[in-house]
């Protein structure tokens, strides 16, 4: 048998308990014999020659196996182009990860690592298995997380990503592959690797590289999305139950309600899943996680439920425009394809509000954030930092940079956040002596060559000046309702955000139904929503049960 990957060797002889390869009874299970004869009854037994191959990195929809005797070879491919056996599955387990729940591409390849007998179940058997057998069903959903996840940590099955760490395409290409769950490796010029890619590729930075010796210059999101088989294949004639346009809370609940009630669903985002919340690095009031949870936690979460229910997502593809045609609505999107739906649900939330500044979008990604998270914590090391808001997102980023910088500097206009922030919050900023409030402040000027190097911090009232050398600024003062797309398809409020329920006189008792009958809205694009990430989520949930009922209302006008 061939020998193990060292990251796993490694994980074996580690004692980091969160590593997904040193729980090896979890990551992979061995199946008792009452289980193996229940799963064996939903697929068809093959004998295998050794050196079958099974499935190939890059393809769409493989099948699921089950070893009754004999193993197989889970391998993935070196930058040089060499191929390594990841892991070696045998008797009575099984193959598989996350995107088994999934059509995107698959990231490793498998063969027989000698003569087998095999059980194998095709993409429809392997749901009605895992949703009928729900011991064995729990049992792989936690082992296909936490490949993933090994994946990840140990940066196996991915991309090389090469480019400095804070150049603003560098930190996109990072966060949109980050918050899909994409393994990556970051390397930088001065590397002895970085500089072999650099001298073997040419041409501009970032560079991608994939396993099989592919190399994209600076792709832009929606393309590298493509190239690496993110998007899933849509079919144009094809009608579903219920589209979602919006993967933050609202939209991911919905998603997750719709499709576990047998509505076909797909789920229709810009970027990745989580939206703004996404985007969080702890939320600690919501509610069942006492502890606290990152929004790409939380997110992700959802993202693997409705994919375990059947639901289908369309990632790094934003909707450009809808129609109302015939009994369903036709829903553009961007690169040209069409969605067609019986129903829809505006989850698409809100785009994050810019400083009006010179040189501003300049230094957006050069220094300037929207987001506090594990990705931009590295960048603010041994400096001081500057949040600008008095809600929550920046009572959250400031609190967690914290523990990063050597101090940070909050900017609100007025005269304080007791009234915009959660108490936790503004306890913790007072306590902090690693945090200054600054009241009735607004910054009036960047300064920075390539990079964001200097504020300048004006006070409102006294309209005295001083400079601060800070290289990174955190924006979180609210966004504006992510509406421009719908043109006049459904009324909005002064601000741009939907109306629903009476404000919108809808042919409908839901609170959720806008001004057009079959299309909702909810989470924070709704005018008059509360801004949380658990009312988000309430409403997503709720509104699936008005769905039903405009679906069964139509119906019965059918007949």
């Amino acid at each position: 048998m061939p020998k193990k990957d060292t990251a796993i060797e490694a994980a074996r002889r580690s004692v980091d308990s969160s590593d997904p390869y040193v729980r090896e009874q979890q990551t992979f299970p061995v199946l008792d014999d009452d289980q193996v004869a229940r799963l064996r009854g939903y697929g068809t037994v093959e004998n295998l020659a050794k050196g079958t191959v099974l499935f190939s990195r890059g393809e769409r929809g493989v099948d699921f196996f089950l070893i009754l005797d004999g193993s197989i070879e889970i391998t993935d491919s070196t930058p040089d182009g060499d191929e390594i056996v990841i892991t070696t599955h045998a008797r009575h387990q099984f193959t598989g990860e996350l995107d088994l729940f999934n059509q995107r591409k698959i990231l490793v390849g498998g063969r027989t690592g000698e003569d087998s007998r095999l059980v194998r179940l095709t993409r429809e058997q392997f749901r009605r298995m895992s949703s009928t057998e729900q011991d064995i069903g729990e049992l792989v959903m936690r082992a296909f997380i936490l490949r993933r996840t090994a994946f990840i940590v140990h940066s196996e099955a991915g991309v090389t990503l090469v480019g400095y760490k804070n150049d603003r395409d560098v930190v996109r290409i990072n966060r949109f592959l980050s918050r899909n769950g994409y393994p990556l490796t970051v390397l930088e010029p001065g590397t002895s690797e970085g500089d072999q890619i650099v001298k073997q590729q040419g041409g501009d930075l970032p560079i991608i590289c994939t396993p099989d010796g592919q190399a994209f210059h600076n792709p832009a999101t929606a393309e590298l999305a493509d190239l690496l088989g993110l998007t899933e294949e849509l079919m144009d004639d094809h009608i579903y139950d219920l589209a979602v346009v919006g993967a933050g809370p609202a939209g991911l609940s919905a998603c997750v309600y719709g499709a576990s009630e047998a509505l076909d669903t797909i789920v229709i985002e810009a970027e990745a899943p989580g939206g703004q919340a996404g985007t969080s690095s702890k939320i600690e009031n919501y509610l069942g996680f006492p502890t606290g949870i990152s929004g790409q936690a939380l997110a992700g979460r959802a993202w693997i439920q409705g994919q375990k229910f059947g639901a289908t997502f369309a990632i790094a593809r934003s909707a450009t425009g809808i129609d109302v045609d015939g009994g369903t609505f036709r829903l553009t999107l961007e690169g040209g394809n069409t969605v067609v739906s019986r129903t829809v649900i505006l989850a698409c939330g809100a785009t994050y509000r810019r400083l009006d500044l010179p040189n501003y979008e300049e230094f957006e990604g050069q220094g300037i954030h929207y987001a506090a998270t594990a990705l931009e914590a590295p960048f603010c090391s041994g400096t001081e930092v500057a949040v600008i808001g008095g809600g929550n997102s920046a009572g959250q980023a400031a609190v967690f940079l914290a523990r990063h910088a050597n101090h940070v500097h909050i900017l609100v206009r007025g005269d304080g956040i007791a009234d915009s922030m959660s108490n936790y919050l503004v306890n913790r900023i007072d306590q902090s002596s690693r945090i200054t409030l600054h009241t009735h402040t607004e910054l009036s000027a960047l300064q920075g060559d390539r990079m964001l190097e200097q504020l300048t911090f004006r006070n409102r009232q006294t309209g005295d000046e001083e400079v601060k050398d800070v290289s990174n600024l955190f924006v979180m003062i609210g966004a504006i309702p992510n509406t421009g797309w719908m043109g006049d398809c459904v009324a909005l409020d002064d601000k741009g955000f939907v109306l629903t329920g009476h404000d919108a006189k809808a042919d409908s008792t839901s609170p959720f139904a806008t001004s057009i009958s079959g299309i909702f809205a909810v989470g924070d694009i709704r005018s008059g929503s509360v801004k949380r990430v658990a009312s988000g989520v309430g409403e997503g949930s709720v509104c699936i049960s008005h769905v039903h009922e405009y679906l069964s209302a139509r119906e019965e006008d059918a007949d």
